[in-house]
Parts: structure tokens; C-alpha cells; sequence
């Protein structure tokens, strides 16, 4: 479901965020996506969740 490309997955997983969930276990609660492997994949282009903002910054 989830894009595989670093760069799509962070534009992916900042609109799902913004746009439809509350937090990070929301989306992967929904969606049955892993988050340990999206935050190590996003942090492999130096982006990490920031949990005030709902977003990977």
C-alpha cells in the first residue's frame, strides 16, 4: 500500500497525516502498515516522526 521509493513515502505519509489520521498508530493501526519500518525507511533520508506536529520533519 505504502510507497517503496524513500521520497514518495514521505510525501505519502505526510498527506495521509495530515489529512486523514491523528497520529502514526493511527495510520498503521488502520492501514496494517509496519511502523517501525516506515520511520527506519524515512530515516534512511534523514526524516523522523515528530509527534507535536503529526508529521516526518
Amino acid at each position: 500500500m505504502v510507497p517503496k521509493d524513500a521520497a514518495m513515502l514521505l510525501s505519502f505519509m505526510n498527506l495521509k497525516l495530515r489529512d486523514f489520521y491523528p497520529s502514526l498508530d493511527a495510520f498503521c493501526d488502520d492501514t496494517g502498515e509496519d511502523r517501525k519500518g516506515i520511520e527506519e525507511r524515512l530515516a534512511e533520508i534523514d526524516y523522523h516522526y515528530d509527534e507535536k506536529i503529526n508529521q516526518f520533519v
